[in-house]
């Protein structure tokens, strides 16, 4: 018997010794190869087409994903390129001789419009060059059809439609999943509309919540027609009553109404895009996918100049600690920050900020020190979809603040949020707490019991101390009176062509904008463009992936979920909330 274990231990130790050499040999392997890959460039032919779909989520900087290298798409390591890339490769492919013009093949595109807009206003300026621009759709998401407009020649597959309709802001509410449960939600908020709390305590909008969003859906809307009306020289009105009548859900009605110029099928396009090429109808249309020409040299690159630009992107929920490529931490970003300040190279900051906000105290870290950084150098905010409530308190101290008309600002206010669960423990699982304590609150906040009066009274008198900080900082960085913060705060969200008008930002444009306008104010036109923080190296996002890292698993989840991953997140994110929070209502669904 003695034997038997003997030999059996030896053989599981000797099984496990071989796994863990293999993983290691695995591990080598796939970091070989992207080292490979990240060294490899892509070399362009002439009279080749760059080839848009935006088929997957675009991040304003794409997390990255060794993994791509096993995707059936084959070796490529910027098979979804963020934003920063995307706006690059349209500036590239503008002076690249080798690229005759960009095929945009569009359907649904998982990502919101702000980030779209900066991708249209950058094909508007690549239009610049003399080059042509097509688009194709079987079926045209509103949003896909929004970009398509900016082509110089939009085509539609004849039996599809154009999902021209209007926007909406759809909210989720769970107070009755909560009285269900017995879930009491304590509220405590500064802010008329402060309504991130809304979907707990009510099972509707309220009247000074439906109001700030019907504003903000209006302004949206009136940009994105304003900007189809300039390129298909179609009035206003008239693409309003196309909408209100849901005419362009026909394919001919499309076509009559001057929505599209062509109702064709795939292989009649692709006859089309040789004429225009000026190739025989044998000859194949030479394409280079975004992902692809982001490897492809640019001339103009300038990683050799001493002068650098640091680009520092402020992706997600805010909250302490260091965060992650999609979530933003306190600690990460303000060291990012600290070093840009402390570099002689850097002369000026891009802040390129696209969070809902979340922790106040976190918040106010990051703020920190883009008052030091913006004392001693130029830093523009460069706001994406949503800077808005510790988004917008992170950006208030800048230089410059930019936005797109279409970004979501303001949401200047806090509040608390504290569940008391103990009917749920008791009446649903049958558990009940007891305990004992040195001191009257030694167990405050608790979640196991109502708050006292007193216990809410110190909440009240935190969220209120930090709302007239959140007054003041903003006062002070964007110059105005406290009581003119206080009339536009007060929690409500607004618009980027409203946050313009009353003085929340200094003017339009997007991350290419803000880029340039860092250059002119620091003085300088020969410079290199920092990204930061830092992204792990390959072995790290490897480890990763392989051992489901939470970075790892949000991107990929996200990918999944597409469009029901802003509730996944409303609802992951409230539960790891710490301490009073300054954020946004961000789980609105605008279709």
């Amino acid at each position: 018997m003695k034997s038997f274990f003997k030999y059996m231990f030896a053989s599981m130790l000797g099984f496990i010794i071989v796994l863990v050499v293999l993983f290691f040999i695995l591990v080598g392997i796939v970091a070989s190869l992207v080292s490979f890959a990240e060294k490899q460039t892509v070399s362009v032919e002439p009279n080749t087409l760059l080839h848009i779909t935006l088929s997957k989520v675009v991040y304003d900087r794409a997390p990255k994903d060794p993994l791509n290298l096993f995707s059936p798409a084959g070796f490529d390591m910027s098979q979804n390129p963020g934003l920063d890339e995307i706006l690059e490769n349209i500036t590239k492919a503008k002076t690249d001789d080798n690229i005759k013009g960009i095929y945009l093949d569009l359907s649904t595109i998982p990502t919101g419009l702000s980030i779209v807009r900066e991708i249209r206003q950058a094909l508007l300026d690549f239009k610049t060059s003399g080059k042509f621009i097509v688009a194709y759709g079987e079926v045209y998401s509103q949003l896909a059809y929004y970009l398509a407009t900016v082509a110089d020649k939009v085509y539609l597959h004849p039996t599809g439609v154009v999902e021209f309709r209007g926007i909406a802001a759809e909210l989720f509410f769970l107070k009755g999943t909560m009285e269900k449960l017995d879930v009491d939600i304590q509220v405590i908020r500064h802010g008329k509309y402060k309504s991130a709390a809304e979907p707990f305590i009510l099972d509707k909008m309220s009247e000074a919540n439906r109001e700030q969003l019907n504003t903000l859906i209006t302004g949206i809307w009136q940009t994105m027609v304003n900007d189809i009306s300039a390129s298909r020289n179609i009035d206003p009105s008239k693409l309003n009553q196309i909408a209100d009548k849901l005419d362009a859900f026909d394919a001919d009605n499309a076509l009559s109404l001057n929505l599209v110029d062509g109702l064709m099928y795939k292989d009649e396009l692709l006859s089309a895009l040789k004429e225009k090429l000026g190739i025989g109808v044998d000859a194949k249309v030479k394409t280079v996918s975004m992902g692809q020409y982001t490897m492809a040299p640019d001339p103009a690159d300038k990683k050799s100049s001493r002068e650098r630009i640091a680009v520092i992107y402020a992706i997600g929920s805010i909250m302490d600690g260091k965060g992650n490529d999609l979530t933003i931490g306190s600690e990460k970003l303000s060291g990012a920050i600290r070093q840009a300040r402390e570099s002689e190279k850097v002369k000026a900051i891009v802040l390129r900020v696209n969070s809902p906000g979340g922790s106040a105290l976190a918040s106010e870290v990051i703020r920190r020190e883009v008052v030091l950084a913006a004392a001693v150098k130029p830093v523009i905010v460069s706001m994406g979809e949503v800077a808005a409530s510790g988004g917008y308190w992170i950006s208030a101290s800048a230089t410059k603040i930019l936005a797109d008309p279409t970004t979501i600002t303001g949401s200047i206010g806090v509040f608390g949020l504290i569940p008391n669960m103990q009917e749920f423990f008791s009446n649903k699982l049958g558990i009940t707490f007891d305990q004992s304590t040195t001191n009257q609150y030694s167990d405050f906040p608790s979640i196991n019991r109502p708050l006292s009066d007193y216990e809410n009274l110190i909440i009240e008198r935190q969220i209120e101390s930090i709302y007239a900080d959140f007054l003041k900082l903003v006062s002070e960085g964007r110059k105005m009176e406290a009581s003119q913060v206080d009339s536009i705060g007060q929690g409500r969200v607004w618009s980027g062509i409203d946050a313009l008008r009353l003085g929340l930002i200094d003017q339009f444009g997007g991350l290419q904008e803000a880029i340039a306008l860092a250059a002119e104010t620091a003085g300088i036109t020969d410079y290199y463009l920092w990204s930061l923080p830092a992204q792990k190296d390959p072995l790290e996002q490897i480890l990763d992936e392989l051992t489901g890292s939470e970075n790892s698993a949000s991107s990929r989840i996200r990918t999944e979920l597409g469009e029901y991953y802003t509730y996944y997140q409303y609802l992951k994110e409230l539960r790891q909330s710490r301490g009073i929070q300054a954020r946004l209502p961000y789980e609105i669904n605008i279709q």
